[in-house]
């Protein structure tokens, strides 16, 4: 053997050294996830409950940033951008990787492309509330309250491009009515409005609406899962109440930038899988009325196969019933 191909496979060894030990060190710092909504919201709550058990497994921090703004669209620009070394997440969503593509024309980023999906980390389902005194006694009264109404009827929603405003668009869809959709800057506001009866119903995630329906201030008409809600178990499914299409939840979901290298990704991955799977976490996230994946739901292949569903369902509609 020369001395020149010595020397070359001594450099790819020390070269391959170099990375393994790299690899191998991961994660030797803190660990950013960006989560592209406001602090105290559904998912950033989630986040910080899964991203306490991933740091355990890791040994290492994982710090939670909030970015918020254009409906999600600002933080996740912000992570498809960052360096791809794990050392930056994200936490994703519906909004973000489903529905975004519809209401932004020029988003920064693609959903389906500029991400290494890590896993599914928990959803939380849409139930169907109005005011208290709105009358419909269940959820067949309600669609054709809303149906006989639909040009007095006022539904609220936290912004565009927000989990309660797509949702309803879904719902207004499937109803084939086009009520007046009242924008608020954020869900606290427009629940107020709703307990006090300035506006007649909204769509939105079981955590933002539970204490409400359990309080009596606001009526419930329907979960939008196959199963009820240990969280609210005496509100009936929308396939109990006749409206068994209306399945939605707002999931959320960790994704690193396209490139993170595949050893970095399979620590990530398996600090989310011990997340969702172990009891105490699973409990704190069941008591906030989520759905937690088991492994094979939180695998990056059931992940990627969902954010291409959810674009398939979200798109299409919003570029035709929302305007830009």
């Amino acid at each position: 053997m020369s001395f020149t191909r010595r020397l070359l496979m001594a450099g790819s060894a020390l070269l391959l050294g170099i990375a393994s030990a790299t690899a191998q060190a991961f994660p030797n710092k803190p660990i950013t996830m960006i989560v592209p909504f406001a602090a105290g919201g559904p998912t950033d709550i989630i986040a910080r409950i899964v991203g306490e058990h991933m740091s355990r497994t890791l040994g290492q921090t994982i710090v939670i940033e909030n970015v918020a703004g254009a409906g999600g669209t600002t933080g996740i620009t912000r992570a498809a951008k960052a360096t791809p070394d794990g050392y930056t997440i994200a936490m994703g969503h519906m909004g973000t990787h489903g529905a975004a593509a519809g209401l932004y024309p020029n988003l920064a980023y693609n959903p389906q492309t500029d991400f290494e999906p890590i896993g599914l980390a928990a959803g939380t389902p849409i139930v169907i509330v109005a005011r208290k005194d709105f009358p419909a006694n269940n959820l067949q009264e309600f669609i054709k309250h809303v149906q006989a109404n639909q040009k007095t009827l006022n539904a609220a929603h936290a912004g565009v491009g927000s989990v309660s405003h797509i949702t309803c668009v879904l719902l207004h869809s499937m109803l084939k009515v086009d009520v007046n959709e009242i924008p608020y800057r954020g869900t606290g506001p427009a629940i107020n409005d709703l307990v006090a009866g300035k506006v007649d119903y909204v769509c939105d995630q079981i955590v933002s609406v539970s204490e409400q329906v359990k309080g009596g201030t606001i009526k419930a008409y329907g979960i939008a899962t196959p199963a009820r809600s240990p969280s609210l178990p005496d509100v009936p499914t929308t396939t109990e109440g006749g409206l068994p299409e209306f399945q939605v939840s707002a999931w959320n979901a960790v994704f690193a930038p396209k490139g993170t290298p595949p050893d970095v990704l399979a620590k990530l991955r398996d600090a989310l899988v011990k997340a969702v799977t172990d009891p105490g976490t699973r409990k704190k996230l069941e008591d906030l009325g989520g759905v937690v994946p088991d492994a094979r739901g939180a695998s990056p292949e059931a992940l990627a196969e969902l954010v291409r569903s959810e674009n398939t369902r979200w798109v299409a509609l919003l570029k035709e019933r929302v305007k830009q």
